[in-house]
């Protein structure tokens, strides 16, 4: 099989049931046909049975943040980009069943060969962060940019977490793509290019790199807010500032608070405060160690038996660390539950689902992009792998 790319015409009435997609729209609903039931005591043995049919044509990808039913069938696990090398380096693998969310699907789909088919269990796995900047939004703002006279004094760079068309916009106008864990390294890259900085989508991971890394101060970052005229700013605020942030937050990360970090350390004597940097600066500010998801699991592997860690990032990987180092005290950073929601609409069934369907020949929930966008995101990835030190990527 190849890939294809199908225009779709939706109407408002099918979006709206949950039985069409759009593909503007970074998450699509698609109505994925009849699924097993939850409460199907064989769904665990349904899933092996298809796994074993399809054997070396699917590649199961699975994110950190799956449920661990999920994560059990994964042939890898890692991080968005990670997990997108990895599809790529199987190229005799038909399917590559992501589970995870649509950004990253769109990511194994730029990288992988032509011959093989990206699935994504659940259409509607999306991400509200890279909801958050929308391709017109960010032509927008581009504009708003040449009207104040900066664009060509502007490099965008683009958070791995973002739509294929953000991170097109990105390869068009000679930015770059980044990831937690080489954010610094791009942003270097970007101001030897350029005197400004267009950091899509997410304003913190923007804002701790460059007052953190880069020994610039708040007084350099403005945050640019698509729902108002201008971005909010005045063409002054534009011209002086170093770093534009999108306004743009991870809904799981971004619930960290300041006084989450102070009630942990009342509670727990000597607790290690280890926090994505995703979170609000304030509580990157009062955490002990900050680093990527990658960097969050090897920090638990490496630390001391009986120290305690309270760590600030999803819910299913915070569980899974603590089930995996029992001889460590590791708690959730808030009180309050937070899973990512979209991330969890990835269960059994879906899976089940899918796997069935492909054992079937029945092609369901594929992502395709176009070629002329896979192109130029392809055209921001490149740059960023180019760049000293970040071949081997270790995820976002």
């Amino acid at each position: 099989m190849t890939k294809t790319f199908v225009e779709p015409e939706p109407s408002a009435l099918l979006l709206l049931l949950g039985q069409a997609t759009d593909t503007l729209s970074e998450r699509g609903v698609d109505c994925p046909g009849d699924l097993p039931a939850p409460s199907d005591p064989d769904l665990v043995q349904r899933a092996r049975v298809a796994k074993q049919t399809l054997g070396e044509r699917a590649f199961i990808l699975g994110h950190h943040y799956q449920r661990d039913e999920v994560i059990e069938f994964a042939d890898v696990t890692g991080d968005s980009f990670k997990l997108a090398q990895k599809a790529a380096a199987k190229p005799d693998s038909e399917f590559i069943v992501f589970c995870g969310v649509h950004f990253m699907a769109e990511s194994a789909d730029i990288l992988t060969g032509d011959q093989q088919i990206v699935v994504l269990p659940d259409m509607a796995a999306g991400c509200s962060m890279a909801d958050m900047a929308a391709a017109d939004q960010v032509d927008s703002a581009w504009r708003c940019l040449q009207a104040a006279g900066v664009a060509d004094l502007t490099v965008p760079v683009t958070y791995m977490t973002s739509t294929a068309a953000i991170k097109s916009f990105t390869g068009r106008n000679g930015g770059t793509i980044c990831t937690s864990s080489n954010a610094k390294q791009s942003l270097e890259w970007a101001f030897k290019k350029g005197e400004k900085v267009l950091f899509l989508p997410d304003q913190h991971l923007g804002r701790n790199t460059a007052i953190l890394d880069m020994g610039l101060t708040l007084d350099d970052c403005v945050v640019f807010d698509p729902h108002k005229p201008n971005g909010g700013l005045s063409t002054a605020q534009i011209r002086d500032a170093s770093m534009i942030l999108w306004r743009g937050h991870c809904s799981v990360h971004g619930r960290f608070t300041e006084e989450s970090v102070d009630e942990i350390r009342a509670k727990v004597p000597n607790v290690n405060v280890l926090v994505h940097p995703e979170c609000r600066h304030e509580v990157v500010q009062k955490a002990d160690y900050v680093g990527s998801t990658e960097f969050i699991i090897k920090t638990l592997e490496a630390a001391e038996p009986g120290s305690a860690w309270a760590i600030g990032t999803e819910l299913n990987l915070v569980r899974r660390l603590a089930n995996q180092h029992p001889d460590k005290q590791v708690m959730f950073l808030d009180r309050t539950i937070c899973y990512c929601s979209t991330m969890n609409r990835i269960d059994l069934p879906h899976l089940v689902w899918a796997l069935e369907s492909l054992a079937e020949d029945r092609v369901v929930n594929q992502i395709s992009v176009d070629p002329d966008t896979a192109h130029w995101a392809r055209v921001a990835l490149d740059r960023m792998l180019a760049l000293p030190g970040v071949g081997a990527i270790r995820g976002d």
